[in-house]
């Protein structure tokens, strides 16, 4: 069985750099929360803690099942259990950027750059740039989490119960797979 993917590509910009652009419901204040409410980020991303100042680090704690029930395949059977990751808030400016080191505390880690900026009163663009990854494998495996994160966190905003974390991620790394360098 095939999935439709039901948002767009990112791009990669460069070598080690993805974007994705989306456009999600709600007010920028309303979207900002979902990025640094460990309990709302919990809904599409990882619960944990949060830190409010640049240099603090902080936890994300990644319960996949949860964000829509359905268990992880095989290949993925590590992600079946909590998987802790500890990052850094690089910068923070409320409701607009956000910039955390990804997976490490380390200074030579990714980094993912959470840009929001209104569309009207109702809607946010949201920019997501995952930049220093080193690799192809791990451009792949970032931009399908990332695609299957956003559209779970598109299903929370609108309301609707996220369906089917890891069929949207497997799928999105099937496009991605022609679509990477």
């Amino acid at each position: 069985m095939t999935t439709t993917l039901k948002h767009s590509l990112g791009t990669q910009t460069e070598p080690g750099t993805l974007r994705i652009e989306r456009t999600l419901p709600g007010p920028i204040d309303r979207v900002w929360t979902y990025l640094v409410d460990p309990e709302k980020r919990r809904s599409w991303l990882a619960g944990g803690t949060m830190a409010q100042a640049p240099g603090a680090v902080f936890e994300l704690r990644f319960q996949h099942t949860a964000l829509s029930g359905e268990v992880a395949p095989e290949r993925f059977a590590a992600y079946r259990e909590t998987h802790v990751q500890h990052s850094r808030v690089l910068r923070i400016e409320p409701p607009t950027l956000l910039v955390i080191s990804w997976g490490s505390e380390r200074e030579d880690a990714s980094e993912v750059s959470f840009e929001l900026s209104p569309q009207g009163a109702q809607a946010t663009r949201l920019v997501l740039t995952h930049r220093r990854l080193p690799d192809r494998k791990e451009t792949l495996s970032v931009a399908s989490g990332w695609h299957a994160h956003l559209g779970v966190l598109d299903e929370v905003l609108h309301g609707r119960a996220p369906q089917g974390f890891w069929t949207q991620l497997e799928a999105a790394e099937a496009a991605y797979a022609t679509h990477i360098r």
